[in-house]
């Protein structure tokens, strides 16, 4: 083999990662994303509760922010059954 072709192939497959993205680093981003987002939604309703009980905020937004959290927390619960439901589908998969 000719060194430049071993040089070559040595850069190509060293830079092969660039051009084809990791798709595990994608959903792990993906995933921080929805976590991120999730937390803020109940951090924002436990505010606004606060809020309320000391008279700053009116009573449609605490309704509203509350209708927020639960349907964020109904989402992860949603997701939650579905994860674990793969996860007994792979365990029922014949080996």
């Amino acid at each position: 083999m000719d060194v430049k072709t071993l040089f070559a192939t040595q850069q190509y497959s060293a830079l092969k990662s660039a051009t084809e993205p990791d798709p595990r680093a994608a959903v792990a981003a993906s995933f921080a994303r929805i976590t991120e987002d999730f937390a803020q939604t109940l951090a924002a309703g436990e505010t606004t509760a606060m809020g309320s009980m000391y008279g700053d905020a009116d009573p449609h937004a605490l309704v509203e922010a509350l209708a927020q959290s639960q349907l964020a927390v109904e989402t992860a619960v949603t997701v939650r059954n579905r994860v674990v439901e793969a996860y007994q589908e792979i365990l029922r998969m014949p080996v």
